[in-house]
């Protein structure tokens, strides 16, 4: 554990998770933090499963390079990781980070855990493959086993050549835990590398999960910022379950509807295929965010309501320029 961890390490981010202890209530948002004028709506548009096969690469290219989306990040222990890798490393400004990942949620195409079966036992089904549901991973997994798999993942990426501009998690199962939490936090601290968490005003996680939730993702927060990485003020998560003819109305809905802040949202864009059928039921979706972010409607939307669009690796260049 380094410097940046002294005076809390993991166990300090595990009391501040289960004790809930108060913060101060303050109106300044991280994005006034990070230099951008009192009540801007700064954006970012985000999306998931990068390397999952050739349509999520596909779509994923197709969002940044034809659509709104400007970041995006990858699951390392995926099938189709070369692809998109090459597709990073001959694009070097391109906002790509690392989707942690502990799940093979798929029936019939699953991955295995970078660290080996034999490094990680509790990460592992019957069948050798990462557990399916993110209950399974918290009842047969111990922290260890997971910091192990998720500095293999970073580890794997590094290798590579691929120097991700951030962290987050695939299904969200390192939020699962506390223990789980800690470790993910201290990856990115560790390697200076920004998060994935939203500890802002938290206007979707309150709505949620409720106030006390808020709260204590909001001293979370003010731990991370502490450590020298960007926070989110909001994180929105919910178009994964949007119907596919309902996408563009509810992404620009989304849109104008933004809080002040940093906020990050979430989508799973993917070219559309007979094949992928085969790989995924959640092919409508997934197409869906594809054709969304392709439309000139939530271009317009975000022109619109004044929103700025950013990236984690812009976020984490003006965290340094307070440091300096």
């Amino acid at each position: 554990m380094n410097d940046h961890l002294s005076g809390l390490g993991r166990i300090g981010l595990l009391l501040l998770v289960l004790c809930g202890v108060a913060s101060v209530t303050h109106a300044e948002t991280y994005a006034e933090k990070l230099g951008w004028p009192a009540g801007a709506k700064v954006l970012i548009l985000h999306v998931d499963d990068a390397g999952m096969s050739a349509e999520s690469n596909a779509g994923t290219i197709d969002a940044l390079e034809e659509g709104s989306a400007n970041s995006f990040s990858v699951m390392m222990p995926t099938p189709w990781v070369a692809q998109i890798v090459d597709y990073i490393l001959a694009n070097p400004e391109v906002d790509a980070g690392l989707h942690l990942t502990l799940n093979a949620e798929w029936d019939d195409y699953r991955w295995v855990p970078l660290a080996g079966k034999a490094a990680v036992p509790g990460l592992v089904d019957r069948e050798g493959a990462l557990w399916s549901s993110v209950e399974q991973v918290v009842e047969h997994a111990s922290a260890d086993e997971v910091g192990r798999e998720i500095a293999a993942q970073l580890d794997r990426a590094l290798s590579m050549g691929f120097q991700p501009t951030h962290l987050d998690s695939h299904m969200g199962t390192l939020f699962a835990s506390p223990e789980f939490l800690a470790r993910y936090i201290e990856l990115g601290v560790t390697n200076q590398l920004p998060v994935m968490f939203p500890g802002g005003h938290n206007y979707y996680a309150r709505q949620d999960y409720g106030e006390r939730a808020g709260e204590e993702a909001r001293v979370l927060g003010e731990t991370i910022w502490e450590q020298g990485l960007p926070v989110l003020d909001d994180l929105h998560n919910a178009s994964y379950g949007w119907k596919r003819q309902d996408k563009i109305a509810n992404y620009v809905a989304a849109i104008h509807g933004l809080r002040a802040g940093v906020t990050m949202m979430i989508m799973h864009c993917t070219a559309e295929s007979e094949q992928f059928d085969l790989i995924s039921h959640s092919g409508p979706s997934r197409f869906g965010d594809l054709e969304a972010m392709l439309s000139d409607e939530v271009a317009r939307a975000i022109n619109a309501a004044g929103v700025e669009l950013t990236t984690w690796r812009e976020l984490m260049q003006r965290r340094r320029q307070l440091q300096d």
